[in-house]
């Protein structure tokens, strides 16, 4: 093994770019040159005898299914790079990587993480630690039996009761924090007897929530000598309820990750968390506050705080406000929270992982944490203005007489660093059909990896100094791709060492259909996602989630077969999402779909998703220009971001390789703290609801994919809605996305030829269509003809139709904005039915006698109004069925 090794790292060392910069960020001393013949320990000598019977930190017990080749059990410390930090010099908060590209180093790598790498490595049943809060949410509401607020806190004695635990617990305080000052000291924990049922007593945290959205959930508790492995918490989401097993003997004193769910607004109990004395094991369970929602820094720096969402500062204010002692974070003594910040991110790893078995010399937490990993992104450019600079992995053997404190060798660190250099390389190979640059394997004295007591490695991505770079990195599809690949070299580095088989998780399910098979009873129907790459990953069963009305997503049923029936109530929108199962987790989710039964009924619509796009924001490139063009078009982010900071202002070439103001790439900072939403794949489901009073349809939903293969027949429907958003053909993305493709031409061209009502909605739906043999189509069939495109600053009123209303035109947190729509100009006999201001036509209606058809230059689900969607809708159904 250790020979293959050795090997690997040389041809590492050949592919190197050595012309291009690196820099040399967190680096103390001169760097340490491992012995490469040193052989690398057998994984049954390492971690084979730390195996036992200990229960996870956390266990999702509602999740309806057990894996046995995936991480489950594991419990992983992953972190993106920099943040947000107060430098004691200039007296000011500011951020650690330069603004470049639209964002920086600081903000960019979360974007990694956060939506993909910690999902997937949550998904195949791993506990991920991150030492920077992970909750993009600015809201955050505690519930404490010390708070002044407890209306919102209440103790349930029954067979037994709460009692005081004896020792310090979190209590909180609204003013700044300052140094040195440790929340979870300043208040109280409460203790129950456990029980073996419900009735010995509970205390529900019934908080008030602000405003609707997703919100992280955390706990805390105290671990006393006879605490519980399996301390019972319920979380009830929008009326669902999920229940987790916390292991209380390890890991008091903090805040504990339970996961994160979309809440309504207000107080209900529909919506709150409830910890129970039930326990299969004697002792006691104790309580602590619990919080809801990432929030706003509230650590004090020079008489002030960051003003930023705490997701956007440094890991050495997290650790404060998580308990952590001023050791963790406060290495400098308060001179330097630069050094503290990247130490803090290791140390607080050890903090929590001593006294566990990968770190049984240690005072900590007992959290077997068994691997960290940090991802981030370094500088250096291509003067060619072309080329790739690509990934670079580190490690840190040379430290510690080269073992860790469980007695293991460091050179496993190594070997975990060539193993996502591996991975990444195939993996992003493969995707682009090039080459990916892979630069080195570089073992150096770099504190992020020397400090970790488990082995750890620091991947750079790429450059986010070289636009090359950038292009690919600003795309979510390459994301997916590369934090699929750094997930699967943690998966196999720990299975190897393990001594385990392994099981990749699927890729997410495609070609969805919602359609009526009864009555009142549809069948939602799937395909499976082939990973040519990953022989293991294909799927083995299904896990279908459902949402029924205002209430939140279930907890899933699994299914082995393609499909799954289920009866409907009258009345009642339904959502489904599909995620692929195998012995190794669960894929990501599949988009959207929806179902709405009225009873009666004698016409149907089929709702069409033809949303798919992710993207990089609009390319300029030229002679002379390199950058991003955020006015032109913003791009498409995979859910809501908060990675950007501002307009990238120079574009200018010759300005390559200067940070700041002037240089090639430096952008503005007046998105920084922003949210922006992005595609959330339901778009029909905001279709569906506004046809909820149409009392004579039944409304189904599919992709448009499914239409495009033949598996959904638009001839069985009298009215079809196809929703295409954002969706458009660019040639700098990894995937492309053309409105119409040939094949979907030919189905509405039947479509219609045989007498069928359409509705279409977009923001491109000509200017995606303009070149000659497109354009005819929108010409003949949609009676549009392309007039150019409406970009406006603040949200547009559209009127006519007897009504006016705005559409989402501006960035925003809660709804993806249409930054730029198109002018539709109708094509006798049809007529503009809507007008942007300035009587521009933003809708055009055709009545024939042969069918009828209503195309739209925006889309319709960005009327910012619920109530104008559904009077907007109404008044298109019945023109288009109007006869």
């Amino acid at each position: 093994m250790g020979k293959k090794i050795v090997l690997l790292c040389f041809t590492l060392l050949l592919l190197g770019c050595g012309s291009q910069r690196i820099l040399q960020k967190e680096q103390v001393s001169p760097s340490i040159h491992s012995d490469s013949s040193r052989e690398i320990p057998d994984a049954d000598d390492v971690w084979r005898h730390f195996q036992d019977d200990s229960r996870p930190w956390v266990e999702n017990i509602s999740q309806p299914y057990h894996l046995t080749q995936g991480l489950q059990g594991r419990h992983l410390s992953v972190w993106a790079s920099h943040g947000r930090y107060f430098d004691q010099k200039k007296g000011e908060w500011k951020w650690q990587r330069p603004y470049l590209f639209g964002t920086t180093e600081d903000l960019f790598t979360q974007t990694i993480v956060v939506p993909y790498l910690i999902p997937m490595l949550e998904k195949a049943g791993a506990y991920v630690f991150t030492p920077r809060e992970r909750d993009w949410q600015r809201n955050e509401i505690i519930v404490d039996n010390d708070s002044p607020y407890l209306k919102d806190y209440f103790e349930r004695n029954m067979m037994m009761s709460w009692t005081c635990a004896g020792v310090k617990g979190f209590a909180s305080h609204d003013s700044m924090y300052t140094e040195r000052e440790n929340p979870f000291e300043a208040g109280t924990a409460r203790k129950i007897r456990a029980t073996k049922n419900d009735f010995g007593g509970e205390i529900i945290y019934q908080p008030r929530i602000p405003k609707a959205g997703k919100y992280a959930v955390y706990v805390s508790y105290v671990t006393l000598p006879n605490s519980v492995p399996d301390a019972k918490y319920t979380v009830y989401h929008k009326g669902q309820a999920s229940v987790f097993r916390v292991n209380q003997r390890i890991g008091g004193g903090t805040w504990t990750y339970l996961g994160t769910f979309d809440f309504d607004e207000g107080s209900n109990i529909y919506n709150r968390v409830v910890l129970s004395s039930k326990s299969d094991y004697k002792g006691v369970v104790t309580a602590d506050a619990v919080r809801l929602g990432g929030g706003m820094g509230n650590i004090e720096r020079g008489g002030t705080a960051s003003g930023m969402p705490r997701c956007l500062e440094g890991a050495r204010y997290y650790a404060q406000w998580a308990g952590a002692p001023d050791s963790v974070y406060n290495s400098k003594n308060g001179q330097d929270d630069y050094g503290d910040d990247i130490n803090t991110r290791s140390y607080m790893t050890n903090w929590l992982a001593g006294g566990s078995r990968y770190m049984p010399n240690a005072v900590g937490k007992k959290v077997p944490i068994e691997l960290a990993l940090a991802i981030h992104s370094d500088a250096g450019y291509s003067k060619d203005y072309q080329s790739l600079v690509g990934s670079l992995a580190i490690c840190t053997t040379g430290f510690n007489d080269s073992v860790f404190n469980s007695g293991a060798s460091r050179i496993l660190s190594r070997t975990f660093a060539g193993k996502l250099l591996e991975e990444v390389n195939r993996d992003l190979t493969i995707t682009l059909n090039k080459q990916w640059i892979i630069r080195e394997l570089r073992d150096a004295n770099y504190s992020e990896t020397r400090n970790p007591e488990v082995p750890s490695s620091i991947l750079e991505t790429l450059s986010h100094q070289n636009f090359p770079d950038m292009k690919l990195a600003q795309d979510p599809n390459f994301r997916f791709v590369l934090a699929r690949s750094i997930y699967k070299a943690v998966l196999k580095f720990i299975s190897s060492m393990h001594d385990k088989a392994y099981a990749v998780v699927p890729l997410p399910p495609e070609n969805l259909s919602v359609e009526f098979t009864t009555i009142d009873g549809v069948t939602l129907t799937w395909d499976g996602t082939d990973d040519p790459s990953e022989p293991t990953a294909a799927p083995t069963s299904y896990i279908i989630y459902t949402a029924k009305g205002k209430n939140g997503f279930d907890n899933g049923t699994v299914v082995k077969g393609n499909s799954y029936d289920i009866r409907l109530e009258p009345g009642v929108v339904y959502q489904f999402k599909v995620a692929a199962l195998n012995k190794g987790g669960e894929s990501f989710p599949s988009e959207t779909m929806s179902a709405l039964y009225h009873a009666g009924a004698t016409r149907s619509i089929m709702v069409v998703n033809g949303f798919y796009r992710l993207s990089a924001p609009a390319v300029r490139e030229t002679a002379t220009e390199q950058g991003f063009d955020f006015d032109k078009d913003p791009g498409v982010g995979y859910g809501s971001t908060v990675g950007w900071s501002g307009r990238q202002l120079c574009f200018d070439k010759k300005m390559i390789g200067i940070e700041g103001p002037g240089g090639l790439g430096y952008s503005g900072n007046e998105w920084e703290g922003k949210l922006m939403a992005g595609n959330d794949f339901n778009h029909v489901v905001t279709h569906v609801e506004a046809m909820r009073s149409l009392q004579n349809y039944n409304v189904t939903t599919c992709s448009l994919t499914a239409v495009e293969s033949g598996k959904v027949d638009l001839m069985k429907y009298h009215i079809v809605d196809l929703v295409l958003g954002l969706e458009k053909f660019n040639r700098y993305s990894v995937k492309n996305n053309k409105i119409f493709t040939p094949q979907i031409q030919d189905v509405i061209k039947r479509y219609t030829k045989d007498g069928g009502a359409l509705m279409v909605s977009g923001a491109y739906i000509g200017s995606d269509m303009a070149e000659k043999s497109d354009s005819l189509f929108v010409n003949n069939v949609l009676k549009i003809k392309y007039g150019g495109n409406l970009q406006a600053d603040s949200d547009s009123i559209i009127t006519g139709m007897g009504t006016s209303f705005s559409v989402y035109k501006t960035l925003n947190e809660t709804h993806y904005a249409a930054t730029s729509t198109d002018i539709v100009q109708p094509l006798k006999p049809a007529y503009c039915a809507l007008t942007y201001p300035g009587g521009l036509p933003a809708c055009v209606a055709y009545a024939g006698n042969d069918y009828h058809a209503f195309t739209m230059g925006f889309p319709f689900e960005c009327i910012t109004s619920p109530r104008k969607r559904s009077a907007v809708m109404r008044g298109i159904i019945n023109f288009l069925i109007e006869k």
